[in-house]
């Protein structure tokens, strides 16, 4: 099961063992990038995240909180930034 009640994104674990992630939904794209943080990039349409233009980027910490604060801001930032 998803974390998301939006998007297909694994639980926390899978990103505790520095993995990045990236994925779309309709044509909403984001990564989810794993450093010393959890950065998330979102933009429109089906170029990769190197060649598209990033609209909007956050960074929350590597924690179970940050992981949930960063799927919150993600699915806010799918639905308008509301």
């Amino acid at each position: 099961m998803s974390v998301s009640e939006i998007f297909e994104i694994p639980k926390f674990y899978y990103f505790e063992s520095g993995n990045d992630f990236s994925g779309s939904r309709d044509d909403f794209s984001y990564k989810i990038v794993n450093g010393e943080k959890l950065k998330c990039m979102t933009w429109h349409g089906k170029l990769c995240s190197m060649k598209a233009e990033i609209e909007s980027e956050a960074e929350f910490d590597r924690t179970e909180d940050g992981f949930r604060a960063l799927i919150q801001w993600l699915e806010s930032q799918y639905n308008g930034g509301k």
